[in-house]
């Protein structure tokens, strides 16, 4: 834990004992009384935390002192078929951690049509990865998480002007994807939408579509990636192409 982060109504009052972040401030960082960590609200300002006093039964007061606005998530949005649960938590935690601004999880032809109705979505460990990749990266700012049912939805909610648009595609790919990023980027200025297909890859149909709305496809290779390391990887060549990695 990088940085402790709390919602608007917790930053004034006590931690209690058996919130995990007491424990974590008490017996991994060690801290007592006196003693400050990084904290934050969470899409808000980051500071430092100073510990007023901790009970007897482990409950932490404290004050909370901002310093900057947090650091900012990068222009980037990702559009990402449904994959297995277990690679969804995963790759939200890193996609989180890496800084993009937006995920909108959708629905493709040959997507497993269950994998949309995981209790992964539906119980809040989604918006869980998401901090958890957020704390991971010392930040206060939380990608917006967005679900639809169809590929067609997702592309509307991004079809923008001046906005460079990708999809990864293995098969009909126009030029690689970090040749493609250097034609297209200047210095992060232009924001980007990366289109990355469920486990199966994109149909024709699919391809077609994307193409239809401005979208060059793209490859990494030879190789065939997994839903979440596709996304990884393309975001970190997208994110250091745009000059945030630098």
């Amino acid at each position: 834990m990088n940085i402790c982060l709390f919602d608007e109504k917790e930053i004034n009052s006590p931690l209690k004992a058996n919130d995990e972040r007491a424990k974590h401030i008490i017996k991994i960082l060690h801290k007592s009384k006196g003693d400050s960590f990084d904290a934050g609200i969470i899409n808000g300002k980051a500071g430092i935390a100073t510990i007023e006093d901790i009970s007897a039964s482990g409950e932490i007061s404290f004050s909370f002192e901002e310093k900057s606005d947090g650091k900012p998530l990068y222009p980037l949005t990702l559009i990402i078929g449904f994959p297995r649960p277990i690679q969804l938590r995963r790759l939200l935690r890193d996609v989180a951690g890496l800084g993009a601004s937006k995920i909108i999880l959708t629905g493709t032809e040959l997507g497993e049509k269950s994998y949309m109705n995981s209790n992964d979505v539906k119980d809040g460990a989604a918006e869980k990865m998401l901090l958890d990749g957020t704390v991971q990266a010392a930040s206060t700012h939380v990608p917006q998480l967005i679900l639809v049912q169809t590929l067609k939805e997702a592309v509307e909610l991004t079809n923008g002007a001046n906005v460079v648009k990708c999809a990864l595609d293995n098969r009909r790919a126009k030029k690689s994807l970090g040749t493609f990023l250097s034609e297209e980027i200047c210095g992060g200025e232009k924001p980007v939408v990366a289109a990355i297909g469920s486990e199966r890859g994109w149909t024709e149909r699919e391809r077609d579509f994307l193409e239809s709305y401005g979208y060059t496809l793209c490859s990494m290779g030879k190789r065939v990636l997994r839903t979440e390391s596709a996304t990884t990887v393309a975001s970190s060549i997208i994110l250091d192409r745009m000059g945030f990695l630098d």
